[in-house]
C-alpha cells in the first residue's frame, strides 16, 4: 500500500477518545500514540498469533507484542484454555488458593536458582519489593543500578533518575546511584565511593549485547565482597534467554531476581523470587523486624497463575526459546541482507539476541534519529507491518518473516532516497516520533 494511501480514520478518532479520557491516551508510555507517526497509530481490534487487526481493518504482523509479554502469540489456546477452567471456579478469595501452591512449586521448578517466590500482577511491584527487600537486609539506604537499562520501575527510587522525576522528592533520587553495564572496576569504584551505603545492585543480566566474558561472576564477587544483594531483572530475559531466564543461561546465581512479560503470555502476572533467607523476612517464620514485602489484592489471581503455568508447560514442552532464536535469526539475517541490499546496512541496523531484537535508525552522519524512524516507521504500517521493535513470538512462520523484509526492503528504499537528499522530511509526513522519557510533552 502506498503511504499516501494509508490512512487510520477510526484509529485517529478512537485516539482522540483515549486523549480526553486517559492521560497519555493509554495505560502504557511504550503505547502512546506519540511513539508512532503522527495520525499512524493503530488501535486495535483483536489479535490471534502473531497477527493483530486495528479498527479500520487493516491486519498487521506484530512484534515486541504486548511490550514483549505476549511470546507464544495471541490468544493461545492452551494458555486460554487453563485460563477458562479457573474462571469457572472463582478468580479471588479471602484465603490462598490450591492454585498458588501449584503455581510456586511450578515456578521453583523452572527456576531452580529461587528457593521462594511471591507473585505480584506487575514488573515495577516486583522490583520495588527487592530493592525494599534489599534495604532491609542490610540496613543501608542506597540503590545502584544499571544506568544502561532503559527502565526498573514505575517508583520513585527509579523514575526519580529519568527526565520524567516531577513530583520525586531529590532527596529520594539522591539515594539511587547509577553504574556502567559491562564495567567490573567502575562498579567497584562506585561501591568503594559508597562504602557501606548501598544496599543493591539491581540490572538486567543481559542487554542488547551479551555480557562481557566473566561480567556476572565479576558481578556477584563484587557483591558478595561489598556485602550488599545481587538482584536481577529478567521481566525480559525470562523465558526469551531460557526458561529459567539469563541466570540459567549464564550459570551466575542472583540473591533475587524478578520476572514478568513472558511469564503471563500477556496475562497479569509477575514475580519475585529468590533467597530463602531473604525472601522469608517477608513472611512469618523469622524472628527479626517484619518486612512489608509484597501484598496485592489481585496478585494471586487464579486465572493468571493458571496462565503462568501453562506457559511454563509450553515452553519446556515444545522447545519455545529455541524457536525464537530460530525465528529472530531468519528475520535478523533477512532485515541486513535488505537494508545491505538497498544501500542502507550502515543505518538500519538489527541488534540484540536473536530472541530479542530492536533496531536503530541513524541519519546520514550515523547518529540515532527520530526523524528516520518516522519514516521507517511509516512504511512499515503501510506494509502491514507493526514493529516498534522486531521481537518475535513463536507464532510467526516464515511467511511472516518473508512479508517483513519484503516491507522493510520496500522502507529501506525510501531511506535510501532520504539520505540521499539528506533530508528526511518529505517522508515522516509529520512530526516525528518522540522517547518516552523526555521532560515535556
Amino acid at each position: 500500500m502506498d503511504t499516501e494511501e494509508f490512512r487510520l480514520p477510526r484509529s485517529r478518532a478512537a485516539n482522540e477518545r483515549l486523549h480526553a479520557m486517559i492521560p497519555g491516551g493509554a495505560h502504557t508510555y511504550a503505547k502512546g500514540d506519540d511513539q508512532y507517526p503522527e495520525n499512524l497509530a493503530p488501535v486495535i481490534s483483536h489479535g490471534r498469533g502473531a497477527h493483530v487487526w486495528d479498527i479500520d481493518g487493516n491486519r498487521y504482523i506484530e512484534y515486541g507484542s504486548g511490550l514483549r509479554s505476549v511470546s507464544l502469540g495471541h490468544a493461545h489456546p492452551r494458555v486460554t484454555e487453563a485460563v477458562r477452567r479457573e474462571l469457572d471456579r472463582g478468580s479471588n478469595f479471602v484465603r490462598p488458593s490450591i492454585v498458588e501452591v501449584e503455581a510456586a512449586e511450578r515456578f521453583l521448578a523452572t527456576v531452580p536458582t529461587a528457593e521462594m517466590v511471591k507473585f505480584a500482577k506487575n514488573g515495577s511491584d516486583a522490583t520495588t519489593a527487592a530493592v525494599r527487600l534489599a534495604r532491609a537486609a542490610t540496613g543501608r539506604p542506597r540503590v545502584a543500578l544499571c544506568a544502561d537499562h532503559p527502565f526498573f520501575s514505575v517508583d520513585d527510587w527509579f523514575i526519580g533518575t529519568t527526565p520524567m522525576s516531577a513530583g520525586v522528592p531529590a532527596a529520594t533520587t539522591e539515594l539511587t546511584v547509577a553504574f556502567p553495564y559491562g564495567d567490573l572496576a567502575a562498579t567497584e569504584e562506585l561501591l568503594a565511593r559508597y562504602q557501606d551505603e548501598v544496599a543493591c545492585l539491581i540490572l538486567e543480566p543481559a542487554t542488547h549485547t551479551e555480557p562481557p566474558p566473566g561480567y556476572l561472576p565479576g558481578l556477584r564477587e563484587l557483591a558478595d565482597r561489598h556485602g550488599c544483594v545481587l538482584i536481577f531483572d529478567e521481566m525480559i530475559t525470562g523465558f526469551r534467554w531460557s526458561e529459567a531466564g539469563a541466570q540459567g543461561l549464564y550459570g551466575v546465581v542472583p540473591d533475587l531476581s524478578t520476572f514478568g512479560k513472558a511469564l503471563g503470555n500477556g496475562f497479569a502476572v509477575s514475580a519475585l523470587a529468590g533467597r530463602r533467607d531473604l525472601m522469608e523476612r517477608g513472611g512469618l517464620r523469622h524472628s527479626g523486624d517484619r518486612v512489608f514485602l509484597l501484598s496485592t489484592t489481585h496478585g494471586a489471581e487464579t486465572h493468571s497463575l493458571a496462565a503462568a503455568m501453562a506457559v511454563q508447560t509450553i515452553y519446556a514442552e515444545e522447545g519455545v526459546t529455541a524457536r525464537l532464536n530460530a525465528l529472530g535469526e531468519r528475520l535478523a539475517a533477512g532485515v541486513r541482507d535488505a537494508a545491505a541490499s538497498m544501500g542502507v546496512g550502515d543505518h538500519v541496523v538489527v541488534r540484540g539476541r536473536a530472541s530479542n531484537l530492536v533496531f536503530a535508525t541513524l541519519d546520514e552522519n550515523g547518529q540515532p534519529s527520530q526523524e528516520y524512524r518516522t519514516l521507517f516507521l511509516r512504511q512499515l504500517l503501510a506494509g502491514g507491518v507493526l514493529a516498534p521493535s522486531f521481537v518475535v513470538s513463536s507464532a510467526l512462520d516464515d511467511a511472516d518473516i518473508d512479508h517483513t523484509v519484503e516491507v522493510v526492503a520496500q522502507a529501506c528504499a525510501v531511506y535510501r532516497k532520504a539520505l540521499d537528499a539528506a533530508d528526511s522530511t518529505p517522508w515522516p509526513a509529520g512530526r516525528p516520533v518522540k522517547p518516552v522519557f523526555r521532560r515535556f510533552a
